[in-house]
């Protein structure tokens, strides 16, 4: 069988890295800094989007600005990167991009400096054309215009593409593009949020590679 789709996009964060615990912690270590409430991992699995200042108001009850929001960012990635080596891939990461007949790619909105290496100490940069992080000092916006990058560098059509992550983000992105998405229900989103969208839901990310072959 042969896809319609012949290059996959990868999200890291919450797909084909297993995070969300260590994503919740680093939340609340910054919530904690400005005296806000912490969130349980379920919590921020139906709260959570981006732009990720418009989370943070929510939860903390008050506006974040740009500066505001800046330094929680700072204090976000530090707790991450410090709890980092605790975190595996998704059980079936491998088995699933081993699976993909078509080329392959990573994006993720995490930064781009810190993205690379961790790649590569997870022996995963063989199987992608090329990985792209965020190349900002701070990160929390959406995705679909670090796609459009992501897609010219690699010199493709965004219609020829379907991205598989977790988050309503992802899929919002992939149709910014004239492309589509398969979502995960294992990462950083409540799977409710993920059916409600209309978009292909899968609970495995072997699952997500078939749904993204055969659709």
């Amino acid at each position: 069988m042969s896809s319609a789709y012949p290059h996959l996009v990868w999200d890291w964060n919450g797909t084909l890295l297993d995070d969300l615990d260590l994503i919740v912690t680093s939340t609340n270590v910054a919530f904690a800094s400005v005296g806000g409430p912490a969130v349980t991992a379920d919590e921020h699995r139906v709260r959570f989007r981006r732009p990720i200042a418009d989370y943070y108001a929510e939860v903390l009850g008050r506006a974040v600005d740009e500066a505001a929001f800046g330094q929680l960012d700072k204090i976000f990635h530090e707790a991450y990167l410090d709890g980092l080596t605790t975190c595996a891939l998704a059980h079936d990461a491998v088995d699933a991009m081993s699976s993909w007949p078509g080329s392959q790619s990573l994006l993720s909105m995490w930064f781009h400096e810190d993205l690379v290496p961790t790649v590569h100490t997870y022996g995963l940069t063989k199987h992608f054309l090329r990985v792209d992080g965020l190349r900002t000092e701070v990160g929390g916006d959406r995705k679909a215009e670090s796609l459009t990058r992501h897609l010219v560098e690699l010199g493709l059509d965004g219609r020829d593409v379907v991205l598989i992550g977790d988050s309503l983000d992802d899929a919002e992105a992939a149709l910014s593009v004239g492309g589509r998405a398969v979502l995960y229900t294992g990462g950083l989103t409540d799977a409710a949020r993920l059916r409600a969208s209309g978009h292909p839901v899968a609970e495995t990310l072997t699952e997500a590679v078939a749904l993204a072959h055969s659709n």
